[in-house]
């Protein structure tokens, strides 16, 4: 059976049908009782862990309660005027987005600039010296280098504490490698894609590096909290809703939040090696979607 066969099936049972955009109890009385149900569902499994009811038994209750959870939510929908099956099509692209790897980087097709010449291309191999040192007031700077090039500005931590934001280009540069995707590195490594002037300005313009700094600072406070992501595997959901959303107008909303994922999990790995170390080596690669820190 179909989905909107269900639904539309479902519906000649309902007894309490819409009369009109303002009927909230009608609205109401399908929300309540799928909680009901839920909460039903919850004390069949409540009883079998505590009873060691026969497992056959136990399936075909549970079977019925996930039968009156789908009335409900069926009602929720007709009552909204939406469709089931687009519900459920719907939901399947949220989650295949959310856990699969399926964009254009990953999966293997060609990063943003391929098609443009080399020197507006990311260097698909990198390999950036880091040096902190501190002035006279304890402060700490950091400094890259490609080669004996400076790549950016000396950062400073710009705060009260030292909390090693400082570090953040390294969030840039997982971005760069992961995601293909990242301003405020295209800038420092001077390969802003100048020959489109579509590109140039949406893509590498000053909108689209204020976004890339604000996801860094975003995912900076979240990892604060959350012990700098050292032994997570996965990061809330909101915060990838987030980001996405941000970046919905951008090339980069081809990445899925498990792109997306990946790419800040390994920048906070690196992060966390260099907050030890403060010195040392970081080496990407593109075209493997690697980034490693090889302290000094």
């Amino acid at each position: 059976m179909q989905l909107d066969d269900y639904q539309k099936h479902a519906n000649k049972t309902e007894q309490m049908p819409l009369n009109g955009k303002e009927d909230i109890e009608s609205i109401l009385l399908p929300i309540l009782g799928l909680a009901g149900e839920v909460g039903s569902l919850s004390t069949q499994f409540k009883k079998f862990i505590r009873d060691g009811e026969a497992f056959q038994i136990f399936k075909e209750k549970i079977s019925e309660e996930l039968g009156d959870i789908l009335w409900y939510v069926s009602a929720i929908a007709t009552k909204q005027n939406l469709s089931l099956e687009e519900i459920a099509s719907s939901n399947l692209r949220k989650i295949s987005d959310r856990w699969h790897s399926q964009s254009s980087t990953m999966s293997g097709k060609k990063l943003f600039d391929s098609d443009l010449d080399a020197n507006e291309q990311f260097p698909r191999v990198f390999e950036l010296k880091v040096i902190t040192s501190k002035d006279i007031n304890n402060v700490p700077h950091v400094q890259l280098f490609n080669g004996v090039q400076q790549v950016g500005s000396e950062l400073t931590d710009n705060a009260y504490i030292d909390d090693g934001y400082r570090l953040h280009d390294v969030f840039h540069l997982s971005f760069m490698t992961f995601l293909g995707w990242s301003p405020v590195m295209r800038k420092l490594f001077n390969c802003k894609r100048r020959s489109n002037k579509l590109l140039d300005e949406n893509e590498d313009g000053g909108r689209a590096k204020v976004i890339d700094e604000a996801i860094a600072a975003i995912i900076f406070i979240e990892a604060k909290n959350n012990n700098y992501f050292e032994g997570i595997e996965t990061i809330e959901y909101g915060i990838l809703r987030t980001i996405k959303d941000l970046t919905a107008h951008l090339e980069v909303n081809r990445c899925s939040m498990k792109e997306w994922e990946d790419a800040i999990l390994m920048g906070f790995k690196v992060w966390r090696q260099l907050k030890v170390s403060q010195n040392g080596i970081i080496k990407g690669d593109l075209n493997n979607r690697t980034l490693e820190f090889f302290p000094n």
